[in-house]
Parts: C-alpha cells; structure tokens; sequence
C-alpha cells in the first residue's frame, strides 16, 4: 500500500536550513518494526507517523522514530508536524493563534500556532513534563577529553555539567565561546575508557556567543548513541537548556525568560530555535516552551506493507 509523507525544514525559514523532518500524516496499518524500518531508510534524525488520538479532545497521536530507536518525545517533530498538518490542511487554522494537542509518549503537548502576513508559520510547544535535574556528570576532566576539548574550555565553574530532561535526558555542557563549540569533537574510540563503559550520553553544549545577531546563544547536539552523530536543531535539549538557563538565573528573575539558539551552524544547517521558561515568584520553573518556524520541501510516497 502507497503511503504519503511530507518533508519540512524545522526551525528554520529558508529551504536547506534548519533540521529536516519526515510526516507521514496517516499511519494507519503500520506496525511499529515496519515505522522503525521507514526511518532507518530514509536516515534522518528523525520521521514521524501521525495516528488517531486515543483521547478525541486531542488532535492526533504522534509516534516518533529515529534511525535506531523510538522517542517518547521530541522537538522538532512536534514544531514540524504541527506545522505540516496545517500545511496539508489536515489542522484548520483559526485566525492568528490555532491551539492543539499531540498525544506523545511523555504524555499531552500543547502546541500553538501563530500565522501572520509575510512570515512563516511559528509553532510554539509547551513541554509535557517539568524539567528533572541529575547532577551526576563526567568529571571536567574526562568530558573535555570525550569532547576533544582542553579542560579550561568548559565552564564548569558557572555552569556545572548536568543531566537534565523534560522527557528525553540531555546532559548539558557550558563552553567559554564559540570557538571551543566549533572544535567540539565526540571522540567515540576513548568514550567507553572515559565513561567506564557506561553508555554514552546524548551531549548538548553551549556557549553566550552566537554568529547571528538574533540569537543568545549557540549550540551543538551529538547523540551517536541513538543514530544521530550531530542534529543541527534539536528541540528537546532546547526545552532542556531553557530549564538549565531558568535554574542558573537570579533568584529575583520571575516571569517568562527567554532566549534564541542558533544550532546547526558548523553543518551548514542553521537553525534558530525560540526558547521559554517561566518561573515563579519563589524561584520555581512552572512551563517550558520551545518554538520555530518551519518550511516545506516536498512530498513522496513509499510503499509499505500493511499490518493485517
């Protein structure tokens, strides 16, 4: 049976920028080794199959795959498909601002998305679960040498490395600038010596300098471990840093705090990933969101067998 996807550009709003996606908007018959199949075949970060919702209050059920494994949550799919739904006309837009619901593995997530006349659609998630912190991390010392960096290179001091998740565990790295992100370098042959042969983490750096004048910050995400050797827009750790960034800030900064990422730079992706936290008047992180804009690319049509 011939089943239809589209292709998005994610975080982005130029055609070859930003973090390509895969939506099959009906995935109706197909099992899940067959989905798993479809995205190691078309070996992008990730594809996504779009479902019936098991709640009809919600819009649809979203099952998100990368080249090795399933997530139960992730970014750029979600800005993407709320995107390309709309795009198909599979979600009506009602005036400026059109609310839905995902059904994803960590749970319900709320997406908004916003239209206005010469831009592109912005999609804007709110991320299901509250960020966890684990600030069990490699030493400086051996995530410099796993990242091919000197130990000064990382900023330890003011930002301890951390395990931080809002349903997918990133650990986050802070760098001194933009240079030591450029040299950044996931040294796979030492990993398993360096981390006593526990699994590599999935990796996101950072630094306050960025190229382009709109962002705060620039990024850099490896994840080797689940297919994917660098992502050049990745809107789970994104949701992920904004909660780091949120606990790191003054205690008397209240209210939403917000920032831009540029990531995807040094693949000659370039993204630009919109980011919020709101705290509270005791400190506390009450929501996360995570929002870009998108822009189709295409669409094709794969014939896979149906699950009878």
């Amino acid at each position: 049976m011939r089943y239809r996807y589209l292709l998005a550009d994610v975080f982005t709003d130029r055609r070859f920028g930003g973090n390509p996606l895969a939506m099959f908007p009906d995935g109706r018959g197909l099992d899940t080794p067959t989905m798993q199949a479809v995205a190691r075949e078309l070996n992008l970060s990730e594809t996504v199959f779009v479902l019936p919702p098991d709640d009809p209050a919600h819009t649809c059920r979203l099952r998100i795959f990368t080249p090795m494994l399933e997530l139960p949550f992730a970014g750029h799919p979600t800005v993407g498909s709320a995107f390309l739904l709309a795009h198909a006309g599979v979600i009506p837009l009602d005036g400026t601002h059109t609310h839905i619901v995902f059904e994803e593995g960590v749970g319900p997530v709320p997406v908004r998305l916003t239209q206005s006349v010469n831009a592109p659609l912005f999609a804007q998630l709110t991320t299901a679960r509250l960020p966890s912190f684990d600030a069990r991390a490699p030493s400086r010392e051996v995530l410099a040498a796993l990242l091919s960096l000197q130990p000064e290179d990382l900023l330890s001091d003011a930002y301890p490395p951390q395990f931080v998740s809002c349903g997918v565990p990133y650990l986050i790295v802070a760098l001194r600038d933009r240079d030591a992100l450029r040299r950044a370098r996931v040294d796979l042959a030492r990993a398993p010596d360096l981390l006593n042969g526990a699994a590599l983490p999935e990796l996101y750096l950072f630094t306050r300098q960025a190229d382009d004048p709109r962002a705060d910050l620039s990024a850099r995400m490896f994840a080797p471990g689940v297919g994917v050797a660098e992502d050049p827009a990745t809107g789970s750790a994104a949701a992920t840093l904004a909660g780091f960034l949120a606990r790191h800030a003054p205690k008397s900064a209240a209210g939403t705090l917000q920032w831009r990422i540029e990531q995807g730079v040094d693949m000659g992706r370039p993204s630009l990933i919109e980011i919020e936290a709101d705290r509270d008047a005791a400190a506390a992180i009450t929501a996360i969101r995570v929002g870009g804009a998108s822009v189709f690319i295409g669409e094709g049509q794969l014939e896979l067998p149906v699950n009878t």
